[in-house]
């Protein structure tokens, strides 16, 4: 049984949840407003073993319906313009979850994402990210929750070239995946198919690996 926050985690996020056919395109109003960092996400789609959804604008729903028989590769190549994209990309990622962390033992604190010494891409967080350093206060590695909705948040990691290989990824994010089931929520976690160490990193941490995708569109 699918465990319920992630169901109303999907619900919310999507529209829909499950798919029920092969790929079900519904329309969300969320689709137009600010997500997590204050942009617009104009697709969000998830696929799971029994099916994908995939929610766009509601004004683009027929748009994109028309394009549902196309082989997953094609579809893709023509969901920007179809949802008035042109010119932005659209990318597939694996799509984890995670109920039981690992035992890791914990690695950062948290503190305010204003903070000047952070790198940029922790900046963009709009509440307390999770970061490691060293005995000099020197940046290491870093987590940013991305609040999607009040039952599913995203965890994103990110640590410098010179940490790397010492198991702060891992650590951090089993860290952060307990805060966020504390919270109430599910914590989830995306990757390139093709990016292995952050494949390592999610099934370390307790992310494993269900066969289900996530599908978007960005302007890189």
């Amino acid at each position: 049984m699918l465990d319920k926050r992630l169901y109303h985690h999907l619900v919310s996020w999507l529209g829909q949840w499950p798919a029920g056919r092969a790929l079900q395109v519904v329309g969300s109003q969320r689709r137009v407003e600010p997500a997590w960092d204050g942009r617009p996400r104009p697709v969000v789609g998830v696929g799971a073993p029994g099916g994908a959804v995939l929610s766009v604008p509601p004004d683009k729903v027929e748009a994109v319906r028309a394009l549902a028989d196309l082989p997953v590769n094609d579809l893709l190549a023509k969901l920007p313009a179809a949802v008035g994209y042109a010119g932005w990309q659209a990318h597939r990622a694996v799509f984890r979850y995670c109920l039981a962390p690992a035992p890791l033992p914990d690695a950062g604190d948290w503190i305010d994402p204003t903070d000047d010494s952070l790198p940029p891409w922790l900046r963009l967080f709009p509440q307390a990210v999770l970061v490691a350093r060293d005995a000099d206060g020197t940046f290491l590695a870093g987590v940013g929750i991305k609040r999607h909705d009040a039952h599913g948040q995203e965890i994103a990691v990110g640590t410098a070239p010179a940490a790397r290989g010492r198991g702060l990824a891992r650590r951090l994010v089993a860290q952060a995946a307990r805060r966020v089931l504390d919270d109430g929520a599910v914590p989830t976690y995306l990757h390139d198919a093709t990016n292995a160490a952050s494949a390592k990193v999610a099934s370390a941490a307790g992310f494993r690996d269900r066969g289900w995708s996530a599908y978007g569109i960005s302007a890189d």
